[in-house]
């Protein structure tokens, strides 16, 4: 595990038996001299997957990623559990893909509430966003899908419920799939996570996820949606992205769910900073989480050198498949387009708290100086 890495992840000795199986696999995978032994270690690990993604194995299949010693073991799980998924059924002519479409909702009341607010989570009009999808052939130009009239949240699709998810490929039938509404506060605006899961039915071969943008669908689509998780006295962008199998769906909606709340608060602190006292500086930092060992923080603070007291911060979860040094390089490439010149990387795993305030711990570039990143 890498020094700036502040996740521990479960012992591979506590392992049960079965787990540690599958994580021995995926290790030789990884470490295989050639292309040839990587792949039989694969079809055996694809095989081990096939089992627990049949119905009633949710609670296994969660439990054996849970467990995973490693970021590299918890990757490599994935990959091959995404495969599996994309796959399909080969054997069959036909066959019904599920599909979820990652949904970053960024929403904000527009004047002082006196009580809360809540977007819907179920939607009238779900044809029409299908026709969108269909007319910008989004799913490869299959026009045989539909989606469901509801907005879910990630949990609605984790890996517990996924085999009785995918089901669907099996019988074309239904699943309960639970509404999550959005609530909305006083303040700044905020970046939810939601996803719109919808069928199609297509050859077994059809490629239908081969198109990895928007620009066709995307501002239509955004546009009716927006319209529809609306409420009076509340700003609503829903930003679509493009149609996965859901394993995938679900990485790719947590990534740009954390993207997009980078951007707003980068452009509001800097907007602020250069208004009030003059350029920012920047610092990433990586930190421990005190209630989960498992778990840890990517940290930005934006500061001026004129404002000894002033920071302002934003902080990215650290997921098991997140590389720390991605996140990093988000963070970073994020401050270079908003043209922050001074940004450091301050080196090592700091606590969660800061020792003197009790509150979440941030640096100042003239008071922990880092390794320059730009």
């Amino acid at each position: 595990m890498p020094d700036d890495d502040p996740r521990r992840f479960p012992p591979l000795d506590q392992a049960p038996a079965d787990a540690a199986r599958l994580y021995a696999i995926a290790q030789s995978s990884l470490g295989a001299a050639t292309a040839r032994e990587a792949d039989a270690c694969d079809a055996e690990l694809g095989s081990a997957l096939d089992a627990l993604l049949r119905p009633g194995m949710g609670a296994a299949l969660a439990a054996v990623f849970a467990a995973a010693p490693s970021v590299a073991a918890y990757r490599h799980l994935w990959r091959n559990l995404a495969r599996r998924e994309r796959a399909g059924m080969p054997d069959a002519a036909q066959v019904v893909r599920l599909f979820a479409m990652p949904i970053v909702v960024v929403a904000g009341v527009e004047q002082p509430a006196t009580q809360p607010c809540v977007l819907p989570a179920v939607l009238d009009d779900a044809p029409a966003l299908a026709a969108i999808l269909k007319q910008h052939r989004a799913l490869g130009g299959n026009e045989t899908l539909s989606l469901a009239n509801v907005v879910v949240a990630a949990e609605a699709l984790d890996l517990a419920q996924l085999p009785e998810l995918l089901e669907w490929r099996n019988d074309g039938g239904g699943h309960a799939l639970l509404p999550a509404p959005i609530s909305v506060g006083d303040g700044t605006e905020g970046v939810h996570l939601r996803f719109i899961v919808g069928t199609a039915l297509a050859a077994s071969t059809a490629n239908l996820f081969r198109e990895e943008d928007v620009r066709g669908f995307g501002v239509p689509f955004a546009q009716t949606l927006s319209r529809a998780l609306a409420v009076p006295g509340v700003s609503v962008l829903a930003l679509p992205r493009s149609p996965l199998p859901l394993v995938e769906a679900v990485w790719q909606g947590r990534v740009a769910q954390r993207e997009v709340a980078a951007q707003i608060f980068a452009s509001n602190a800097i907007r602020r900073i250069r208004a009030t006292t003059g350029e920012p500086s920047g610092v990433i930092s990586v930190h421990a989480s005190d209630g989960d060992e498992r778990s840890g923080e990517v940290r930005l603070s934006l500061s001026s050198p004129f404002d000894p007291r002033g920071a302002e911060g934003f902080r990215c979860k650290l997921w098991p498949l997140d590389r720390v040094d991605d996140v990093v390089g988000m963070l970073a490439t994020l401050l270079a387009d908003c043209r922050v010149t001074h940004v450091e990387r301050k080196p090592g795993v700091h606590p969660d708290r800061d020792a003197a305030t009790g509150l979440p711990l941030l640096f100042k570039p003239e008071t922990a100086p880092g390794v320059a990143l730009h």
